[in-house]
């Protein structure tokens, strides 16, 4: 059966889903949208959700210190803080 065009996707998505911060990405990707409204309601508090996920899909996949996933959460700015706070995995990081 040949590839198709997302078989790299779902790679990245299982490498992602079973690395280092697995359960901290699921526990990410669970949170609901009234939960994210509560840190701060609007647009861009969902563009932020999506692009904290992102980091920490990476630093799942890539296996990053925890030094370092904290380090990159905190330069995404304070929504990005307060969001991955939903998270209690990530709360104790931060």
């Amino acid at each position: 059966m040949p590839e198709n065009r997302f078989s790299a996707l779902f790679a990245e998505a299982d490498a992602a889903f079973n690395g280092k911060y697995k359960m901290e990405l699921n526990e990410l990707a669970g949170l609901s949208k009234e939960e994210i409204d509560a840190v701060a309601p609007g647009t861009t508090d969902l563009k932020m959700y999506l692009i904290l996920t992102q980091v920490v899909e990476q630093a799942s996949k890539n296996n990053l210190s925890q030094a370092q996933l904290v380090e990159d959460i905190k330069e995404l700015g304070e929504l990005a803080v307060k969001i991955a706070r939903k998270v209690p995995r990530l709360a104790a990081l931060l």
